[in-house]
């Protein structure tokens, strides 16, 4: 089993955002999405995710071109987190920078 990551790695990684990463957080923050709290680069058992909504338990994560090696990890990770109770979004960062409208649309759907 993976160790915890530490609450200081997870404020290293926030410093660290993508520009993906960051356009998102732009619109979710300040609880614009159905007046629901996310938070961001927040540590959940072995792993730090992009984004979290811990009231309706909802990781969204933000995939560049290195996780098409990572499809195994990423799995495994997924199903790490879903049987912590979260429902995992993934979205690609050209989907982030490129449909921002329809990735927004996606998360108010899920969570409502």
């Amino acid at each position: 089993m993976p160790r915890r990551i530490s609450v200081t790695r997870a404020r290293q990684l926030r410093s660290q955002m993508t520009d993906s990463e960051l356009a998102l957080w732009r619109r979710i923050r300040y609880r614009q999405i159905l007046g629901l709290k996310f938070r961001r680069q927040h540590p959940i058992g072995p792993y730090v995710v992009d984004f979290v909504c811990l009231k309706r338990t909802l990781v969204i994560e933000i995939d560049g071109g290195q996780h098409m090696e990572q499809a195994p990890a990423d799995g495994a990770r997924s199903a790490c987190l879903q049987s912590r109770g979260f429902t995992v979004l993934r979205f690609w960062n050209n989907e982030v920078l490129q449909e921002m409208e329809s990735v927004l649309e996606q998360i108010r759907l899920t969570l409502s």
